[in-house]
């Protein structure tokens, strides 16, 4: 048994409504707020192609403040600016966002230009060459926002925020835990507007923090009961969420996973596999067309391998908790867990190489050029020194 060592478990007061009709607790949530004029933020698709606005329209009443229907992928900064514009003429005093990650990044970006002075260049976090990352305070009052969620996401209760830069291709973080999300709307309904792929790599890129969770090598009773609860519901749900896509159940369990995800990972020091976080931010930046999941699938298990001799003892927890470990020697064990992680990808029907997923050799330096100023490398286990050592990874991920 793991040695408990003093901790911090961080939390903050929240409402969650889930099930039928839940998005019908809308309005009183609003009124909560003491807010007046919720705008609501989406994706084209949701829309469209959903009667989720209508819902919350008629939710809301005079309360609703109109829709910005311009959420795209990854949060590029025109569509943020644009959302940012949209907010201003609505007078919004709450951000109602309505889908997954990308509704929900766009959301907080959008609530902190509206507040904050300087241009987004000025207010991100900070690269100095060859010191540690600064993320400037961000200290005006934030409106509060909402979300409907229709997708798990690994966004739902983040401090942190990333806009794509679509000029350099850079990620621009933003840091203001005054962003988190006032309530949350788990509706039956809208999490069935989904359609099942998007579904199946949304829940994919939660179960890859949730196996990086558990293997994490500072963790405490709190977290690490949450992610063991997280773990179990999605390998279960995940192989159901390909023969079952529209069991309500399978998708609600989904979304409790990516909760509990984010509430232990919140709750926990440090990330020991941050090269995981920025070799998929990077990869995700620069090459948009490939799923969310996708990622995920392509750099968990490496990653850890990367990894393996600097957390032989979590990545052995984790081969337990998969039921792989069958009484093995600590490393052996955790030589175990990235390869069932590589397998249980497989078996989904995800690339777990490189090429799979479309991604030429040659692209393979700028991925290790801009992994090296993301914020998470810093965080990793294993201090990467050299671009080199990401390149080599690289190239046998290809």
């Amino acid at each position: 048994m793991d040695t408990v060592t003093p901790f911090r478990h961080r939390s903050y007061p929240l409402s969650i409504h889930a099930g039928k009709g839940a998005i019908d607790e809308l309005r009183g949530e609003v009124e909560r707020a003491k807010a007046k004029r919720a705008l609501v933020i989406c994706g084209n698709s949701v829309a469209r192609k959903t009667d989720l606005i209508a819902r919350i329209q008629a939710n809301l009443g005079d309360k609703f403040a109109g829709v910005f229907d311009g959420v795209e992928a990854l949060s590029p900064l025109p569509a943020v600016k644009d959302g940012v514009a949209a907010a201003r003429g609505a007078g919004a005093d709450l951000i109602v966002a309505v889908g997954g990650g990308s509704a929900m990044v766009t959301a907080r970006a959008i609530i902190i230009l509206l507040a904050e002075k300087g241009d987004i260049h000025e207010i991100c976090t900070q690269y100095p060459p060859g010191k540690t990352p600064v993320s400037p305070r961000l200290m005006a009052p934030k409106i509060p926002n909402i979300l409907v969620v229709t997708t798990p996401s690994t966004a739902m209760t983040r401090a942190g925020t990333a806009v794509k830069d679509t000029e350099t291709h850079h990620r621009l973080e933003l840091y203001d835990p005054k962003t988190l999300p006032f309530a949350m709307i788990w509706d039956d309904d809208a999490l069935l507007t989904a359609p099942a792929d998007l579904y199946m790599s949304t829940s994919a890129a939660t179960f890859g923090g949730i196996m990086t969770g558990v293997a994490a090598p500072r963790t405490n009773p709190l977290s690490h009961g949450d992610l063991l609860h997280a773990l179990r519901l999605c390998v279960e749900c995940l192989p159901l969420m390909r023969s079952d896509p529209n069991n309500t159940t399978v998708r609600m369990n989904l979304v409790a996973a990516s909760f509990l995800s984010n509430r232990a990972l919140a709750g926990m020091g440090g990330r020991a596999f941050g090269i995981i976080s920025s070799l998929a931010h990077i990869i995700a930046t620069l090459y948009p067309n490939i799923k969310h999941g996708y990622v995920s699938s392509l750099a968990t298990a490496w990653g850890m391998r990367f990894n393996l001799e600097q957390t032989s003892a979590g990545l052995a927890r984790l081969a337990q908790a998969l039921g792989v470990a069958e009484g093995l020697p600590e490393k052996e064990a955790a030589k175990r867990a990235p390869d069932f992680i590589e397998d249980f990808y497989r078996s989904l029907g995800m690339p777990v190489r490189l090429r799979d997923a479309g991604i030429p050799q040659q692209g393979i330096e700028r991925i290790a050029q801009d992994a090296m100023v993301d914020f998470y490398l810093h965080q990793n286990a294993r201090k990467v020194k050299d671009q080199s050592e990401l390149v080599d990874l690289l190239n046998r991920m290809w």
